[in-house]
């Protein structure tokens, strides 16, 4: 692994990259922020607040960040590259990466979907691009809160390709679980049938724990991930276990009884009441979701295999009609989601 005096560079200031990065500076990394707007802006002036379910609430000064909008400045000098951007931005970001990373520095993709790290690869070539997935849920605080503070708001930690010796002994720090895996593409369909609820949550405008907890939304959860399992089956991806329960089982217990399900289901409904979804994140603040890279991947995987997703497409249909009249989470009702537009 390089030299641990170089530094991690996380590209993407967002949730994600506010609460990895800050992680790894509270650590003693030597960490830069890449970002945009009022998050670079809010950590420059108020410093950071790094907070957990766990009880963990520490907080870096403004004086001791290192955030910028530069990428010269923030990529230069990089050992590890940490791409926490939406997936609509990987492209981008990879150019900014083959024009100003060094080329010996370990690039590491952190985001939804299942693609990102191949996209990395394309824009990048020569370049070492490990596939990463985090397994966690982040909150931000309101805008104008002062530190800016990210919350995690789950249990989980982050999976990367077991590629790089020592990389994993790097990235992992107090509050941030780092596990080497050989199986990352498996991982990451495994995930994406989990983020299939991301939208649910922004459609309904509830928290997270609460949304979970009501079987008429959980039902709605388990048709998508029946039909993206079988697109999977049909493809030959076997997603791999990453949670208590096999993949093939999670619709099942999706569908029990309130009671039953809080029972069984405890390490799932580890939620802090702050937890909400990304995407109901992008509605709030008027900007486009990864519902392409979520619920498309399915559709596209369906498609491949001749597999039908309706389900799958009716949320799909729905969340691009609140992205585009941008009046923010539309707080929809199950009954509203499940109803067949054909029928009415």
């Amino acid at each position: 692994m390089a030299s641990q005096a170089r530094t991690i560079a996380v590209a993407g200031a967002g949730s994600i990259g506010c609460y990895v990065g800050g992680c790894l500076a509270l650590a003693g990394l030597k960490v830069v922020f890449l970002g945009r707007g009022r998050v670079v802006e809010a950590m420059r002036q108020g410093g950071l607040r790094i907070s957990d379910l766990d009880g963990r609430d520490r907080r870096i000064e403004a004086q001791a960040i290192s955030a910028t909008d530069d990428p010269a400045i923030a990529l230069q000098e990089a050992a590890v590259i940490l791409v926490t951007v939406k997936s609509g931005a990987t492209e981008e970001m990879a150019k900014l990466i083959a024009v100003h990373g060094p080329s010996d520095a370990v690039v590491v993709s952190l985001q939804n979907g299942v693609d990102n790290a191949d996209r990395l690869r394309a824009g990048v070539p020569g370049r070492r691009v490990l596939t990463g997935m985090v397994m966690f849920n982040v909150v931000q605080s309101p805008n104008g809160e002062v530190p800016f503070r990210v919350h995690r708001a789950s249990q989980g930690e982050v999976m990367i390709d077991g590629g790089v010796d020592g990389l994993a002994g790097l990235l992992n720090a107090d509050g941030l679980a780092v596990e080497a895996r050989a199986d990352m593409k498996a991982v990451q369909w495994s995930k994406l049938l989990m983020n299939l609820n991301n939208a649910l949550v922004a459609l309904s405008d509830l928290p997270l724990a609460r949304q979970l907890a009501d079987r008429s939304w959980r039902v709605i959860l388990a048709a998508q991930i029946d039909e993206a399992l079988a697109a999977m089956k049909a493809a030959g991806i076997t997603p791999a276990r990453i949670t208590g329960l096999p993949p093939a089982l999670l619709p099942k217990v999706l569908r029990l009884p309130d009671w039953l399900f809080g029972l069984l289901a405890r390490r799932m409904l580890a939620i802090d009441p702050e937890a909400r979804s990304s995407m109901w994140d992008d509605l709030k603040r008027g900007r486009p979701t990864e519902i392409d890279e979520l619920q498309g991947a399915v559709i596209r995987l369906a498609k491949q295999t001749g597999i039908p997703t309706p389900v799958n497409e009716r949320v799909t249909a729905l969340v691009r009609q609140a992205e585009t009249e941008k009046h923010g989470p539309p707080g929809l009702t199950p009954q509203a989601v499940s109803a067949d537009p054909r029928s009415a």
